[in-house]
């Protein structure tokens, strides 16, 4: 069965009013749609376990969620975020080489994502864009990007803050 936008708007709407079997049939059309969107990103053996983390995102943001809105791109932003941050984990943590385990994807070459993001830094102020660039972007930590922006490590973290909202207030009105 193929999702349907109208539906998932309407389950969504109902599960935040505490309509529980809206919210059972909710997780698990989106559990779909995420194997989906997934699959075309990262090696199978990961695929369950970030669907599951983005479940988990989907579940704490529900109520952000404005029904007057289309539910999918709500949707495919939260697995965006969730993607990337695997991704990093991945490339961090495990040491991992992240060439062999991600399929390509025509649809979103690495430059036009940098591209997409080089634009969208245009909206912040300089300092904040930095600080997210060294940390969210390069994965620098927030005392190594202290350093390198000249901020102290408290303003580090308040323009990643406050840059991260205006950024997700922008994509999200868009």
């Amino acid at each position: 069965m193929k999702t349907e936008e109208a539906t998932l708007a309407r389950l969504a709407a109902m599960a935040q009013r505490g309509d529980r079997q809206a919210y059972r049939v909710l997780l698990g059309e989106c559990q779909s749609w995420l194997k989906g969107y997934f699959r075309r990103r990262i090696a199978p053996h990961h695929l369950d376990d970030l669907v599951q983390e983005t479940l988990l995102s989907l579940h704490r943001k529900l109520g952000s969620y404005d029904p007057a809105r289309p539910f999918l791109p709500w949707l495919a932003a939260i697995s965006r975020y969730r993607w990337v941050d695997h991704m990093r984990r991945l490339y961090r943590d495990d040491g991992e080489a992240i060439e062999g385990d991600v399929p390509a994807d025509p649809e979103e070459p690495a430059i036009a994502a940098r591209l997409s993001l080089e634009r969208l830094f245009t909206y912040l102020p300089q300092a904040q864009a930095r600080v997210i660039e060294l940390v969210k972007v390069e994965g620098l930590s927030i005392r190594e990007a202290s350093r390198a922006s000249g901020q102290s490590e408290s303003l580090v973290k308040v323009n990643i803050h406050r840059g991260l909202k205006k950024l997700a207030a922008m994509i999200e009105k868009e």
